[in-house]
């Protein structure tokens, strides 16, 4: 079965992200932290080759893109709407404290997309560009709760916050189905028998 090799990478810095905001579908760019960010994950990025670049269309996720792609020598192939960031409806734009509080529900926040329904929509995004670019090398831009949540069902695992342009390594084939490799740019221990 042929392996199809993923780096899924967060955008770089925002300003919401410096100041502790919910961003979700917001449209936030990035900030000159993120553009650094972005530029400085070429480095990594380019010890391996990539057959295909994909991105949100959300701004900070495409100009994180078009970095990455610019400094590989490649271009941006698709942005697709499936990899927007999970939606947290009001929540969007708030900081932690009691504003925030009021619209907590079990499993996130009043009027916001579910965990639930955001892993199985990006996860879903995943597995289309793993059956269309099978046996390839592709990279993906979008954003850290959707790759956070898409990838931990993935791999059934609960993952931590993903670090903005960080390396996230996966790996994808019909029989064994996803392998994370690196995550926040560290080698994943295989989990031990008991």
């Amino acid at each position: 079965m042929p392996l199809t090799t993923f780096a899924l990478i967060r955008h770089g810095q925002t300003d919401w992200n410096a100041q502790r905001r919910l961003q979700g579908s917001t449209d936030i760019p990035l900030n000159d932290v993120g553009r650094g960010q972005a530029r400085n994950a070429v480095a990594v990025l380019s010890g391996y080759e990539w057959d295909v670049i994909v991105s949100s269309p959300l701004s900070r996720a495409a100009e994180t893109a078009e970095l990455i792609a610019g400094g590989l020598g490649l271009g941006v192939d698709r942005h697709m709407p499936e990899l927007t960031e999970r939606r947290f409806g009001p929540a969007e734009g708030l900081q932690a404290g009691p504003e925030l509080d009021a619209l907590r529900i079990p499993g996130g926040f009043r009027g916001a997309e579910s965990e639930d329904e955001a892993a199985s929509r990006g996860l879903a995004a995943l597995e289309s560009l793993a059956e269309e670019f099978s046996g390839r090398r592709v990279l993906v831009v979008a954003h850290g709760t959707l790759l956070r949540l898409s990838l931990g069902r993935a791999v059934a695992r609960t993952l931590d916050s993903i670090d903005n342009a960080a390396l996230n390594l996966a790996r994808h084939d019909a029989i064994d189905g996803w392998q994370l490799e690196y995550f926040n740019g560290e080698p994943v221990m295989a989990a031990v028998p008991a």
